[in-house]
């Protein structure tokens, strides 16, 4: 009797001790999770272009006149081979950089900037750049400032440099991104967003498309962004300052307006406006001028395949950006298809005109006033 009373107290006293100590474990904070290595918040992408272009004039050059990346006619080309490393920033706090790196037959002779990878002396380039390298660092101010230090892609136009983070509708460049704006900048860019609908860049850079400044002055950037709703947003850029070697007194100006509209799903309407002054450019020493606009429009046929066509007019009045004084224009239709979420085929039907004599015949000489081309694009991303 003694004997049976006391097991079950030994029991119910184990079982009290055994819930104790899973009590007081329960209170002990879980080990902290290791943190990552420097290497896991790094990220590497990348893009490929191939093309191909034929040119209807057959120019006894073999090149394709005002042409930015599509310049040489009936030739298969590797255009890029870019490649991306960057470790992202998005929170206040945050520190991080960016590299693109670029090697090819077309591209980087484009982007290439003078003082780096373009002779200052003889305009050279060749078939590497470095289209980006800078550092970036989200200050803690509002919502977030956001400082870019370093060579950056500019923030003017429609169009832009094909990246694996994003490419252009049209398989060619338009005469704007070619002649009416720069591609690159060097030196430091703020940008901020004031809430979901209103965001700001300001930029303090060399010049347009310089490594090494070419005076002792820099050129100032503004820009503003509306975007009353997911399906539309409009920008305003406006650059300032001087262009000209060992001058820093006559200025270059450039305003820049896009507008982009997405009234359905499958539908994108795009626009933009550039005009442009540099001071003492023209040949009688006054203020030379220029300015275009190009309208967009994109439509979803199915989910693999879209069109999309550009028509642009480009109004070089002084000469000054494509070494004649005319009027430009080109009409862009690009059939679209993707093969995969990787890889993407497009096929340029374009034709060029002007109201001088500009285009190259098959005789060598420059009696033609258009220019019509057929342009193949393979573009991968990774």
């Amino acid at each position: 009797m003694y004997i049976g009373k006391r097991i079950p107290l030994a029991l119910l006293g184990a079982v009290t001790a055994l819930l104790a100590t899973g009590a007081a474990a329960a209170d002990e904070p879980a080990a902290a999770a290791p943190a990552p290595k420097w290497y896991d918040e790094i990220a590497v992408n990348g893009l490929a272009s191939v093309s191909y272009s034929y040119n209807l004039n057959r120019p006894a050059s073999g090149t394709n006149q005002y042409r930015v990346f599509d310049f040489d006619d009936n030739s298969f080309k590797l255009d890029v081979f870019a490649l991306v490393i960057q470790k992202a920033v998005s929170k206040p706090g945050e520190v991080g950089f960016r590299v693109d790196a670029a090697a090819g037959a077309s591209v980087p002779r484009i982007t290439a900037a003078s003082g780096l990878f373009r002779d200052p002396a003889t305009g050279k380039a060749q078939d590497f750049d470095l289209q980006q390298a800078f550092v970036s660092w989200i200050a803690p101010v509002g919502s977030g400032l956001r400082l870019d230090a370093g060579k950056f892609f500019t923030t003017v136009g429609y169009e832009y440099v094909d990246r694996y983070d994003g490419f252009n509708d049209n398989a060619t460049r338009s005469f704007l991104f070619g002649y009416a704006e720069p591609v690159t900048h060097t030196g430091l860019k703020a940008s901020y967003s004031f809430s979901d609908a209103v965001s700001a860049n300001f930029m303090l850079v060399n010049g347009w498309d310089d490594v090494k400044d070419n005076n002792t002055s820099k050129t100032l950037g503004a820009g503003l962004t509306l975007t009353p709703s997911p399906k539309a947003s409009f920008t305003v850029n406006y650059m300032y300052g001087p262009e000209q070697a060992g001058d820093n007194a006559d200025n270059r100006g450039l305003l820049d307006v896009v507008a982009t509209l997405k009234p359905t799903d499958t539908v994108t309407v795009g626009f933009n406006l550039d005009w442009g002054t540099e001071q003492r450019l023209a040949a009688d020493g006054k203020t030379a001028g220029w300015w275009g606009a190009a309208g967009y429009l994109r439509l979803g046929v199915t989910q693999t395949f879209a069109l999309a066509f550009r028509g642009e007019y480009f109004d070089d009045q002084d000469g000054v950006r494509t070494g004649a004084v005319q009027k430009l224009k080109e009409v862009t239709l690009t059939p679209e298809l993707r093969v995969s979420s990787h890889l993407v085929l497009h096929a340029d039907l374009r034709v060029d005109f002007s109201d001088k004599e500009v285009f190259e015949d098959s005789d060598g000489a420059f009696t033609k006033k258009d220019q019509p081309t057929l342009f193949l694009n393979v573009l991968y991303t990774f």
